[in-house]
């Protein structure tokens, strides 16, 4: 059963690129933005990542966290953060179990072959750990826009 907002948010403990690691109870009292992309140094995803990155100060004044996970290595993460200069918390699932638990490891279909992966969708998760909104089949522009307008917008 998909997520929705007002549900409480699965936790998650996943080392991040930068030696530490991204746990939503320890973040308990911010609001937390968790966005699941497909894979690092791609397109799209380089394309949102930076513009996550882009936005992290306005995001910052508006207490929230941002964290991208994906099924990449801690590696993978740490040298696609180099090469683009990020500034947000890159989360590793290699497992895929918090992929999971969010509803967004998908069924896809490219060129008639069907095969699992992960949709590009994001969380917003309040201060007491609850869904307050989502977005599925995320389309890259505009979206980090429309999230810190939600953020901003959550009292």
């Amino acid at each position: 059963m998909p997520l929705e907002p007002g549900v409480q948010a699965p936790d998650f403990d996943l080392p991040t690129d930068a030696g530490g690691g991204a746990s939503l109870t320890a973040l308990r009292g911010k609001k937390v933005v968790v966005y699941f992309y497909p894979k690092d140094d791609t397109s799209g995803c380089t394309s949102q990542a930076k513009a996550f990155s882009e936005a992290k100060g306005d995001f910052d004044n508006a207490s929230a966290i941002v964290i991208g996970i994906s099924k990449d290595s801690v590696a993978s993460h740490a040298k696609f953060r180099a090469k683009y200069d990020l500034t947000i918390a890159l989360a590793s699932d290699v497992e895929g179990k918090v992929v999971e638990a969010y509803g967004a490891w998908v069924e896809k279909s490219m060129y008639g072959r069907k095969y699992m992966g992960i949709d590009r969708s994001t969380f917003l998760i309040d201060g007491q750990g609850v869904i307050r909104a989502v977005w599925r089949k995320v389309k890259v522009p505009g979206h980090v826009q429309a999230v810190l307008k939600t953020v901003q917008d959550l009292a």
